[in-house]
């Protein structure tokens, strides 16, 4: 199988519960909820996407003849040493391209695996830590793992509604779009009345980093 990658590099998770970790960020292209084209935000399931993840043209991006070939440029990235390993696959949709050969390359290489996806397809099974990020008006099959990151606020998803699904960590995080104050001022609401959640800022972008 040939791997689609828009783009790849080192940098430090800036939100979640890894937030601050070291880490190698895969960005797979192609989504099952957006094409990535302005033409179709309108229509698309998910409209509020802030990410380019169509082609395979951006830094460290190309397409990739095999897993082996995938780990060796997260290999790349990361530079000398094996202690604490971590790459975190994200998109776009990264679970229509990651199958068993990506999961045990990266894992051969010591790479702790993280996967940032909409849980609308199911995550591999050996992957340590499952990120799902809900989407109004999609079909959420992967729900459980490990945090639940809610992007707030999105009209037709009811935070109590998601409370039953098994996960470990339920984050808020403010849609940076427009109205990014009033976002903010929201998430924090809901956290305030609903303990369950946390609040979680995309730090990275506070910081200037990709």
């Amino acid at each position: 199988m040939t791997y689609a990658v828009k783009e790849m590099f080192l940098t430090l998770q800036g939100e979640g519960v890894n937030a601050g970790s070291r880490a190698v960020f895969v960005r797979f292209s192609g989504c099952n909820l957006w094409s990535g084209r302005e033409r179709d935000r309108a229509t698309a399931v998910c409209r509020f996407c802030d990410t380019d993840f169509v082609g395979v043209d951006g830094v460290g991006g190309g397409r990739f003849a095999s897993a082996d070939m995938l780990a060796a440029a997260v290999e790349g990235y990361w530079g000398d040493g094996r202690d604490g390993r971590f790459v975190v696959l994200t998109g776009g949709e990264p679970m229509l391209q990651i199958d068993d050969a990506v999961v045990d390359a990266l894992h051969a290489a010591d790479f702790r695996i993280a996967v940032e996806s909409n849980g609308t397809l199911p995550t591999h099974p050996r992957i340590d830590w499952v990120c799902i990020s809900p989407k109004a008006g999609s079909h959420v099959v992967q729900r459980r793992g490990d945090e639940l990151k809610l992007v707030w606020p999105q009209a037709g998803i009811d935070p109590a509604a998601l409370e039953p699904w098994d996960f470990t960590h339920r984050l808020v995080q403010p849609l940076d779009d427009a109205d990014a104050a009033a976002n903010r001022t929201a998430a924090v609401a809901l956290v305030m009345d609903r303990p369950r959640w946390r609040l979680s800022l995309q730090t990275h972008k506070l910081l200037g980093m990709r």
